[in-house]
């Protein structure tokens, strides 16, 4: 028989076992072969190479491998027992590594779920993808400004002239609006809610998912359709198709159909009815008899394209539809149309200078990078404190790999242990998210949940546990089982000075991240309570609206109320005090340039409405019932003034629309508008017709109680039907920092989190430092030094590396929150004291959790820890 060479038949066993079995193969099958055929033990190793090779089928091949090594099920098994025995074997290592990316990971979770909700906004309409809103850029006081307002007759105009673009059009008006229902039954129950009248194509285009009835229901503009929550406020358990009920006091609708409720990350959420725009155009005289209904741009205009449309192209064929009918004044605004798709409308809707500059979406990006710098922060602990503990289990990996193990089963056996932590970590996280979520929906005012059933969502939470784990135990993996097994056994091996390096990098890092959190949050802070203590030019303190019609007896009412003595000043208002409801073009001004497109925004009041909100006179007078002519006259705000460069303004004489009217008095800019936005030319003049509200003053010695008691019993009195409906203006100008103020509160709470698991980390790091050096701290006490010495000797290290995050975090925090309070046209300035102040209140957090382990160590007494030297 021809006989391989020794070397082939080595190199086929080396391939065909594991490299560490080899010699107990060749030792075991040598003897037996040396028994059997009688031949010296290098020509048996070779005879058993050729056997292998020429007889051996593949199953026996798999059974004689699997014989030699180890089960794989046994292995991993293995791992995960040793990973939980070091867990029970050093509890407080193990408590802060999963307390820490427990916190990080539910952190992670809640920025995930808030995050999906912002982009799933809107996608759950069937034709997401081709809705879109036709609004305009128009020229106006020297600027570019996006309207999303547009003409009535428009909608007709592109049926009929662009028509093979669009599948379906519908306009909008009143959308969201509050109105009062009266259910029209022996209850007369009356409630509000929230509405609008669309055109009959608006079901089509939102899908509708009808519960009862047929999208096509308001072909009969007698018809209402309404939501299935509306369905049970308004008519409980009764069926409600057939009801009766009237809108605002208009003439009643039947109900045609019942629609499934909107998600709440929709901007049709708050929906409660579908009512006939045919219906409201009969209704409204006004709107009939306009003479210029291309004038005034008060509808929502909402397109459905067809299938082979693109946006930008019907855009570009649309963007002239409008200028082409207005008269000449209004084409110097030259009106441009062009398209908003849906996927636009809630995390894009900013424009500047007729520009997209985005809008919410800066706040996911914002959480997205929060939520990963906070998960990665729990990941350095984990890593700074595995590695730190890496001289306690150096012998067991001598050993380990003395043994026979192989590097790469070291790396499992790591890796192993940090899938366990990062394991137990995940299930914490989700019932720390669970516990916290009623609390965060309230404070993001959202409806969130835990996706239970969604395949994705624990597909991305395994992806989401390997990952960590990956991240998380690299380091400890890769460095522990680098050290060499004769260092360690001979007790030669130490870390050096070097190993502390990468943990020392890491803490900088931590320390950068909360560090510059701090500073944003700080800042946001600033730039709210900045806008809040902005001057507005009038009082706010006990100021009221009631959203209630008494024009006809308003003089009547006005008496009753001062005589109770719970008011001190009562005005008719056509618009709210913090609310901008009417501009308009069409002023002239002496020196005013003919090609100057303006709008100004016009507020129109009774004669007390200056007295009432309390506004600030800067020039001239007020408007007076003792003065006939005030018909005829306006006041202007201080920015107007400024915008029509007039000199002198009391006294002379504006046009509009060819009527003159006189200037008797020139007030401080009120602020109506955005907080953070400059104040706008505004015209004040006195009411032509009946207001939508009432002003109230209450008077402050009395209690608010008892003057709203009062006060609703006048407005009963002269209107039983009509719900008492009422709002105070700090509260109303206070909704205006919603949505700074949540963002405000929630990175304010990450922040928090971020330093609670940066000082976990510290803490441990700082356990582990002066277990290490509890000889050295001995030997130092026995020869004299003090408590405040030795806690000095613990604590410089650390406090140093926080001083170096801070210069870090410093000017990085600066450019980009000096970028993002560019947005802003009336902001706060970053001032020194808010690095000083995060600096030192990072330091003052750093040494209470540096000084709990290091004065414990301390104190220890040192013949405990020399007693084997």
């Amino acid at each position: 028989m021809k006989v391989h060479p020794p070397k082939r038949a080595l190199k086929f066993l080396r391939w065909f076992c594991r490299e560490d079995f080899i010699e107990e193969i060749e030792g075991d099958l040598t003897e037996i072969f040396e028994k059997q055929y009688e031949v010296s033990p290098q020509k048996a190793k070779i005879k058993f190479a050729w056997n292998v090779i020429k007889y051996f089928r593949p199953e026996f091949i798999k059974s004689f491998r699997n014989h030699y090594q180890p089960n794989s099920y046994d292995m991993y098994k293995s791992y995960f027992k040793i990973g939980w025995r070091n867990l029970m074997k050093d509890k407080m290592h193990a408590f802060i590594n999963i307390a820490g990316l427990s916190m990080g990971m539910a952190t992670a979770i809640l920025i995930g779920l808030w995050m999906y909700d912002e982009l799933s906004y809107d996608k759950s309409f069937e034709n997401y993808d081709r809705i879109a809103r036709v609004i305009q850029n128009v020229t106006n006081n020297g600027e570019v400004q996006t309207w999303r307002g547009v003409p009535y007759p428009l909608a007709e105009e592109l049926r009929n002239n662009y028509g093979s673009d669009f599948k379906h059009l519908a306009m909008a008006v009143n959308l969201g609006d509050y109105h009062t229902i009266t259910i029209e039954d022996s209850s007369n129950k009356k409630l509000k809610s929230t509405g609008g009248y669309f055109e009959k194509e608006m079901p089509e285009i939102l899908s509708l998912n009808m519960l009862q009835g047929q999208r096509n229901a308001l072909d009969d503009p007698s018809s209402v359709l309404i939501s299935a929550s509306a369905a049970k406020a308004y008519f409980g358990n009764d069926d409600p198709i057939g009801k009766v009920f009237r809108i605002d006091e208009m003439q009643p609708l039947k109900v045609a159909g019942v629609y499934k409720d909107f998600f709440k990350n929709s901007t049709f959420a708050n929906l409660d009815f579908i009512a006939s725009w045919d219906f409201w155009y009969h209704s409204n005289a006004d709107l009939k008899n306009m003479t210029d209904p291309w004038r005034p741009n008060f509808v929502m205009l909402f397109a459905q394209l067809n299938d082979n449309a693109d946006f930008e192209n019907v855009s570009a064929k649309i963007k002239d539809a409008k200028l082409k009918k207005v008269n000449t004044e209004l084409q110097k605004k030259q009106p441009a149309l062009f398209l908003e798709p849906m996927s636009n409308w809630h995390l894009y809707a900013e424009f500047k200078d007729g520009i997209n500059i985005g809008g919410a979406i800066k706040y996911v990006r914002m959480f997205g990078i929060i939520g990963m710098f906070v998960l990665l922060l729990a990941c350095i602990n984990f890593m700074n404190l595995s590695t730190a503990h890496s001289e306690k289990r150096a012998k067991e990996v001598g050993i380990r790999k003395a043994a026979g193990s192989l590097r790469k089963h070291l790396i499992y056996q790591f890796f192993s242990e940090s899938l366990l932590t990062v394991t137990f970590a995940f299930v914490l996280a989700i019932l720390i998210a669970v516990t916290a979520l009623p609390f965060f929906n309230q404070l993001a005012n959202k409806n969130i949940n835990i996706l239970w059933s969604n395949s994705a969502f624990w597909f991305i939470g395994t992806a989401f546990i390997f990952f960590t784990a990956i991240v998380a135990g690299s380091y400890p993996a890769l460095y522990l089982s680098s050290f060499r097994p004769v260092k360690v056994l001979k007790g030669t091996f130490k870390a050096g000075r070097l190993a502390a390096i990468p943990r020392k990098v890491l803490v900088v890092l931590q320390f950068t991240v909360s560090v510059s959190l701090i500073i944003g949050t700080i800042i946001v802070y600033n730039q709210i309570q900045y806008a809040k203590d902005r001057p507005v030019g009038y009082s706010r303190a006990n100021l009221i609206t009631v959203y209630s019609d008494v024009h006809e007896h308003f003089d009547a009412v006005k008496n009753e109320l001062l005589q109770t003595g719970a008011v001190v000043s009562v005005a008719e208002a056509e618009s709210p005090t913090t609310s901008i409801w009417n501009t308009t073009s069409g002023f002239s001004w002496p020196g005013k340039d003919p090609d100057l497109s303006t709008d100004f925004a016009v507020v129109a009041g009774s004669f007390d409405y200056g007295q009432t909100i309390d506004w600030h006179i800067k020039e001239g007078r007020g408007f007076s019932a003792d003065h006939a002519t005030d018909s005829a006259a306006v006041i202007l705000n201080e920015a107007a003034v400024a915008y029509m460069n007039l000199k002198n303004p009391v006294g002379q004489t504006v046009t509009w629309w060819d009527n003159p009217l006189k200037v008797i008095g020139v007030i401080e800019n009120m602020v109506i508008g955005s907080p953070y936005s400059e104040v706008g030319p505004v015209v004040y003049s006195l009411l032509s017709g009946k207001g939508n509200m009432t002003i109230i003053r209450l008077n402050p010695a009395v209690s608010v109680n008892n003057a709203l008691e009062k006060i609703e019993l006048l407005f009963k009195k002269q209107n039983a039907d009509q719900p008492f409906e009422y709002s105070f203006v700090d509260d109303e100008y206070a909704k205006k920092f919603g949505d700074e103020e949540r963002i405000g509160k929630l990175s304010g709470i990450f922040t928090l989190l971020a330093i609670v698991i940066s000082c976990l980390g510290l803490f441990g790091l700082t356990s582990f430092v002066a277990e290490q050096r509890k000889k050295e701290i001995g030997v130092r006490k026995v020869l004299g030094a003090s408590v405040s010495n030795l806690w000095r000797m613990l604590s410089k290290d650390f406090v140093m590396l926080v001083i170096i995050s801070c210069f870090i975090a410093i000017p990085v925090s600066y450019y980009f929150m000096n970028g993002w309070l560019q947005r802003y046209e009336y902001r706060t300035e970053i001032s020194g004291w808010v690095f000083l102040v995060t600096c030192f209140a990072v330091l003052c957090i750093t040494l209470i959790t540096v000084s709990f382990q290091a004065i414990k160590a301390a104190l220890i007494n040192p013949v405990k820890s020399l007693r084997s030297e």
